[in-house]
């Protein structure tokens, strides 16, 4: 059995729903974690109001007994204290980038049906399944950090850091970037845009390290592992493009600038390389579908909010007059909360990736797989 997760809930409805099926019995949970990355999700310069209305908190409904895991399904809820969806109207201008109007004809109903499952709300409870995982990877070495690489076209320096250093950089950054220096000026950037009605895009990055040979497999077209992790994060509101490794930029390069050398160093043999060493990791820790041992390393790109202050042309659907489109109270830019929740996503599909490779009844059959593995791999 695969490990997967559904949600469930609106924007404004009374509770948002996600439930975890496959998760290995026998792992240990404390909620603060989760609550941290759904504070880190609510936050980031450039929010609007309604971070201020929700102070996010998972509550576990099922699944555990005394903090420890069952094996069974796990359900996760975060209530909406803005919780309203009842006494809202419904829109009649679909707004220009949100599933308003193509929701509304496909369902032949209200743009408010459509509106309040599509939004970036729903993200809370991915956030929470994913902050779940990290906490069986950490039981395998297996780490993940997400940050801000572009912002409104300013591109934020990513130093060549040991992971705990890299935390301690975007902790630090209102932006949640490893360029903390120029936090002020993508911060007057994202004011003076918010002065002018408009949004903005960006790019970040999620980094996973300690992650093992052999995750993922190249017998099916849609059991690759980059494969999975490129739908979780195109899945994710807003984002238009994913790459992995270099992405496009090893288009433009020739072979040998683009695939990376393999060195061998038997002193890291107990390293999750296992002594294949790598110069450079231009494939972003994947290749023919499986990791090979290097740090895994995704990049997605977000649009810019689609609801505007300054709203764009658009049409009544009563009675096909021009009007310019709907407003609903909305962010300037949610580029540091993505960031957030591409790491949770991608934190979910290694979770799910690694107990497809060692089974998840329980974590202490997993870590005996793990490390019979490993000392096998070695001997190889």
């Amino acid at each position: 059995m695969t490990l997967r997760y559904w949600t469930a809930g609106e924007s404004h409805g009374k509770t948002l729903l996600a439930v975890v099926d496959g998760f290995p019995a026998g792992v240990q949970i404390d909620t603060g974690p989760i609550d941290v990355e759904l504070r880190r999700r609510q936050g980031g310069y450039g929010r609007g109001g309604r971070q201020r209305i929700e102070t996010d908190a998972v509550e576990i409904l099922s699944g555990i007994w005394k903090n420890t895991t069952l094996g069974s399904p796990i359900a996760l809820a975060v209530v909406n204290k803005d919780y309203k969806l009842e006494r809202l109207d419904d829109l009649d201008r679909p707004r220009p980038g949100h599933g308003d109007l193509t929701g509304a004809i496909k369902y032949l109903g209200p743009i408010r049906g459509i509106l309040e499952r599509a939004s970036a709300r729903e993200t809370t409870v991915r956030v929470a399944a994913g902050a779940l995982a990290k906490q069986l990877l950490a039981h395998f070495g297996i780490t993940a950090i997400g940050y801000v690489v572009e912002l409104g076209g300013i591109k934020l320096d990513v130093p060549h850091l040991p992971l705990a250093e890299r935390l301690k950089l975007r902790d630090a950054s209102e932006i949640y970037s490893l360029d903390a220096a120029r936090d002020e000026e993508v911060k007057r950037l994202i004011d003076e845009t918010g002065k002018a009605g408009d949004t903005l895009g960006g790019i970040v990055e999620v980094r996973v390290e300690g992650i093992p040979f052999g995750l993922g497999t190249h017998t099916q077209w849609d059991l690759k592992l980059d494969g999975r992790l490129a739908q979780a994060v195109m899945a994710v509101q807003a984002i238009k493009g994913v790459e992995i490794g270099l992405g496009f930029e090893a288009a433009r390069r020739p072979g040998s600038q683009v695939h990376d050398p393999i060195q061998f160093d038997p002193t890291k043999q107990a390293t999750p390389t296992l002594g294949y060493e790598r110069p450079t990791n231009n494939a972003g820790g994947l290749e023919a579908g499986m990791t090979n041992g290097q740090p895994l390393v995704i990049r997605a790109a977000k649009k810019p909010i689609s609801t505007l202050r300054k709203p764009l042309e658009s049409v009544n659907l009563a009675t096909k007059a021009p009007e310019a489109a709907a407003y609903e109270r909305s962010d300037i830019c949610a580029v540091p909360a993505a960031s957030v929740i591409v790491e949770n996503v991608v934190a979910f599909e290694v979770a799910r990736a690694l107990v497809e490779k060692f089974g998840n009844d329980s974590l202490a059959e997993m870590q005996a797989r793990h490390a019979m593995f490993l000392e096998l791999a070695r001997e190889r």
